[in-house]
């Protein structure tokens, strides 16, 4: 089943909806980077996702990746198609021109990586990781280092991982217990095991740059006594240093993408930064890597949306509640069924408001980095910093909730491998885990987000959708997505005043309430999404088409009417309080 990359809801989106000329094109360094312009880019990666990386898809997955004595092998096709993705120069698309990247605005990306993981989300994590690590050198690499290893990683002849996770320290970054020694070189040499490292291993690339969390001798305990160190898999001298792949997982999902156990012996390296600094420097990583594991989630929604809504036209089965709808067949096609509609426009609807969503937030993470103006650059920044949690869980979420209903709409054929959509299914369920799980993601929201600077991130986005609520209001044609936004975002409002008193002075009453909360917010905020594409969609200078136009209030109206009443259900659960929760003896677990 080919794959359509959704340009027509993009070019809404960013032309219609959030300003992508106003907005991003006259950043400093961005001229060029017109609507139309990055739209035919988009349209060249879309066709590029669509023809080479979705075929290897689900052959990619029978195979996986595979450890042999020279180390992982990635699946038959994944070599050529990177070979073509580095020749096309997709690699440096948002890297910066000094070092040979085509210096792209970071929203660029987003849609790309949206395609990426829509067609092939194992062959999207090799990519994804380099990007993170790029962008970790550059801002906290120092000049040599960025001469040297930025133009490798822009090129896509240099891959980049990032090393934090031992067995027995996940979450807790603290307890770490990888090494690094001095030298006589003024090098490092680390001895230490990482598990669970993506793209650990492949043969993609000449060279990997790991990026490594270790312990300097005499460093700190906790956190405040890492530091960050890189570690290629070939070293200056063209010889392997000491980093070898020792397994791989079997994985349930990402099948192509080589998850490995990385041990180093005295391996070369060379430090990142300060001493004992590198929490501050992987967090640049963390964070990137968080928005584009939301991505996966929000591309392979779409990709099992397109996939389940092709089946449902051509699947015979039963006929119309209201009669039938195709006499001249021996039954109609299931599309025409309530509950298989009900079901892909609850798809429909979420990924329309999360791609809405995860492009707000891009377009504010180009103006943070780009801005001439600092005021408006940590305005764009705070709101980059709230949204991120929301956005890495909300996402991916919305990933696995879709994959499976998606899988449902094809009955029991979607069970079997030969259709392809049980694979969205295993590969989305990862998501919500990695680089921090969904529960981690929504105690960062409740813990640090919302008491940072008194509010001050709340604010970001409170009081830009007040503002645009209130110049909506007295539309009659508008108030039936306006007013449900209002009530939506009061309640969004209430609630956290009440958790903010609540979790305080108690914070088993937050992290009670942290998880339902965070999917409040991003019903709320996808809400508003919707009030302003409705917005949009009715102004008669909008670019979309009539048929374009009407599909998209439908499926806004669909949200309101379907998916948005959740919102009521979720500040009851939080308002309850905690006792339900911790007031569950532990002993009759």
């Amino acid at each position: 089943m080919s794959y359509r990359p959704p340009l027509e809801d993009v070019r809404f989106l960013l032309g219609d909806v959030l300003d992508f000329d106003g907005r991003v094109t006259g950043l400093p360094g961005q001229a060029e980077s017109t609507l139309d312009a990055v739209l035919d880019v988009l349209a060249e990666a879309g066709t590029f996702c669509a023809n080479e990386l979705a075929p290897l898809n689900l052959p990619g997955d029978g195979a996986g990746a595979t450890l042999g004595p020279d180390g992982v092998s990635t699946p038959a096709g994944f070599r050529e198609a990177w070979r073509t993705l580095v020749a096309g120069g997709w690699p440096g698309l948002t890297c910066d021109p000094e070092y040979g990247g085509s210096g792209l605005p970071h929203t660029t990306q987003v849609v790309f990586e949206e395609f990426l993981c829509a067609t092939n989300l194992s062959f999207a994590t090799y990519l994804t990781l380099r990007h993170g690590a790029y962008h970790a050198l550059r801002l906290h690499g120092s000049a040599e280092q960025r001469d040297r290893l930025l133009p490798l990683l822009a090129s896509g002849r240099v891959a980049g991982t990032m090393c934090l996770t031992e067995a027995h320290a996940g979450t807790d970054l603290g307890l770490i217990r990888t090494r690094a020694d001095p030298d006589e070189a003024g090098g490092y040499r680390v001895s230490g095991t990482k598990v669970f490292i993506t793209a650990g291993d492949h043969d993609l690339t000449e060279n990997i740059v790991h990026l490594v969390l270790a312990r300097l001798p005499g460093a700190p305990s906790g956190t405040k006594g890492i530091s960050l160190l890189i570690v290629p898999k070939i070293a200056a001298d063209g010889k392997r240093n000491g980093v070898t792949c020792t397994s791989l997982e079997h994985k349930m999902g990402i099948r192509a993408s080589a998850t490995c156990v990385l041990t180093f012996e005295d391996a070369w390296g060379e430090l990142v930064g300060e001493p004992h600094g590198g929490m501050r420097a992987m967090f640049t990583m963390m964070n990137a890597a968080r928005l584009s594991v939301g991505i996966h989630g929000l591309g392979l929604a779409d990709g099992a949306y397109q996939r389940a809504v092709r089946y449902a036209r051509v699947r015979l089965q039963g006929r119309a509640l209201g009669g039938a709808a195709r006499p001249d067949l021996e039954a109609d096609p299931i599309i025409v069924h309530p509950d298989v509609r009900r079901a892909l426009l609850r798809v429909r609807s979420q990924v329309e408001a999360g791609r809405a969503l995860a492009l707000w937030t891009a377009i504010e993470l180009d103006v943070a980095h780009r801005h001439d103006d600092p005021v408006v650059r940590a305005a764009a920044d705070d709101l980059v910093a709230l949204m991120t949690p929301i956005l890495k869980a909300g996402l991916t979420e919305l990933g696995w909730e879709a994959t499976s209903t998606a899988l449902g709409v094809f009955g029991g054929a979607g069970y079997i491998r030969e259709t392809g959509i049980e694979q969205y299914v295993r590969d989305a369920r990862i998501a919500p885990i990695y680089e921090g799980t969904n529960g981690i993601q929504a105690l960062d929201l409740v813990g640090r987000k919302l008491p940072e600077g008194a509010g001050r991130l709340l604010r970001r986005f409170f009081h830009p959708a007040d503002a645009w609520l209130e110049r909506q209001r007295g539309n009659p044609t508008l108030a039936e997505f306006v007013d449900p936004t209002t009530r939506a975002i009061d309640t969004l409002r209430a609630t956290t005043l009440w958790l903010g008193e609540r979790g305080a002075s108690d914070r088993e009453e937050a992290g009670a309430a942290a998880t339902d909360y965070l999917r409040l917010f991003f019903l709320t905020a996808s809400c508003y999404m919707w009030a302003r594409m409705a917005a949009a969609a009715l102004d008669p200078q909008a670019t979309c088409t009539p048929a374009f136009r009407e599909a998209k209030l439908a499926s806004g109206r669909f949200y309101i009417a379907r998916v948005l009443p959740e919102a009521g259900a979720l500040a009851r659960e939080i308002t309850a309080g905690k006792a339900s929760v911790m007031g569950f003896p532990e002993a009759a677990f």
